[in-house]
Order: structure tokens, then sequence, then C-alpha cells
């Protein structure tokens, strides 16, 4: 079980196994500085009808936090004093709404740029009343200029893109200057749980963390409170298996 406000920091690196082959070397020897912005997201198209579009757009006007302004004050946007996680790229919803609802004591800010994810959530809160979460239908990287340094007590980032192909690994979202993003936001005794059923990505998420230096953890056995999500599951059914990896910011 997770502590009051956090997570649940279970370091055993004996029980994954990760196959290192040739991921380690990700991004080595890449200019990054030539290549396109990372992105939270894959580009993607699916549309919603009019009506639910019409009808997010309404929940998103009562629930919703723009991608773009002023630094928030996190207690005026909750209306209380609580730990704060952020949820970057929610997928299907799922593991955000299940968590959201089994942690009353903790609030929650969803970020992710596709309608139909962002869409189930809104669904979830209105329907549950589940004043504990608030959603951005943006990038989680342009919004984090809106949230203060150490104002986080965790960050999730559950099956993130993969962009499998090498030539796209530029554009993954687990990468030095993002992690380093991230790390500022979360406050001292926060932590970042990565998760990815890609073992080369898995293998990058080791091998940046690792030279964040503020962050101590690394993998661990699949903590039984953590929602199977929906890609996960699609992943399990081709045969992958999932890998978490928790770190704490310890200074």
């Amino acid at each position: 079980m997770a502590p009051e406000g956090g997570v649940c920091l279970l370091l055993n690196t004996e029980t994954v196994s990760i196959r290192m082959s040739t991921a380690a070397r990700s991004l080595d020897g890449v200019d990054t500085a030539s290549l396109p912005p990372v992105r939270t997201f894959k580009p993607r198209r699916r549309s919603l009808s009019a009506a639910r579009q019409a009808w997010v757009s309404e929940q998103l006007a009562r629930w919703g936090l723009a991608e773009s302004g002023a630094r928030l004050d996190l207690t005026e946007v909750f209306g209380r004093t609580a730990p704060v996680v952020l949820d970057v790229g929610v997928g299907g919803g799922e593991a955000t709404v299940v968590l959201a609802r089994q942690r009353p004591h903790e609030d929650t800010i969803a970020v992710d740029v596709h309608t139909p994810g962002i869409s189930q959530v809104l669904a979830a809160i209105d329907a549950d009343g589940l004043t504990n979460l608030r959603v951005v239908h943006g990038d989680a990287l342009v919004f984090l200029d809106r949230l203060a340094p150490a104002s986080l007590a965790g960050i999730r980032v559950w099956f993130p893109d993969p962009w499998p192909k090498a030539r796209h690994r530029h554009r993954r979202l687990v990468q030095p200057t993002t992690v380093a993003a991230l790390v500022d936001r979360l406050a001292v005794g926060g932590v970042l749980h990565l998760a990815t059923d890609v073992d080369d990505y898995a293998v990058q998420m080791m091998s940046v963390c690792a030279r964040e230096p503020r962050l101590v953890g690394g993998v661990v056995e699949r903590p039984a409170w953590r929602p199977v999500t929906r890609f996960e599951a699609r992943g399990a059914r081709e045969g992958r298996t999932a890998v978490d990896l928790l770190y704490e910011r310890h200074r």
C-alpha cells in the first residue's frame, strides 16, 4: 500500500530482468539540439461526435485547467491543502480514475492531449463527484510552466509512447532535460513513477534517471496498487512484461 500522500517505494532490483542488449545506447551520440521538441504524445486521428465534444468543452470549463497561463496556486485550485500528483498521459483514463477514487486524501492533475481519454476522466468526475481530480487537455511539458518548483508529491508517467523506430528515439518523453524539468516540480521526498513494457525504453529510463543527481531508486516489483491500464493489458496479450521504476527526490 502507498503511504498517505505518496507512493510506496519498494526497491527490489532483482525481481525484474531486462534485456539490456543494444538498448543502452538510446540517445548517446545524438545531437538533440537540431531535433524537433519533445512532446508527451504521438498525434492520433480520433474525434468525438459534435454532441460529445460540446459536453467535453462544458466539463472542461468546470474541471479543466488551461495548458498555458499564470503560475497556479494548487491550494486554490483544489480548495484545500493536500498532496498533489501529476498524471502525465492518462491513456484511456481508467488508472487515473481508479486511484482518484481510492485516494480521496490526494489531489491529481491528469494531463493528456487526446480527447477520448480526457472525456472518460471528465465523465468519472461528473458521475462520481471526484473533486480531487482536475484535467488538462494539452501537453504536460507545456503545462509544467504553470506549476511551482517543489509543488508536487508525485508524478506518474505510465506507458508513454515508445516511438519504437530507432530514428524516432529522440521523441521519447523520458530524456535528461525532461526528467530534470519534472524533478524540479517534485518536493523533496516526492516520487517519480515510470512504467513501460518496452525493454529498451525501460533501459533508457534507468539510464536517464541514474544521471539525475536528485533522484534515488530504480526498478521495482510491480506495485499491487497500480491499476492495469488498457495499454498494459494489450501488451501482456502480445507477450510483453511491464517494468515499473520508482525514484524519490532526495535533495
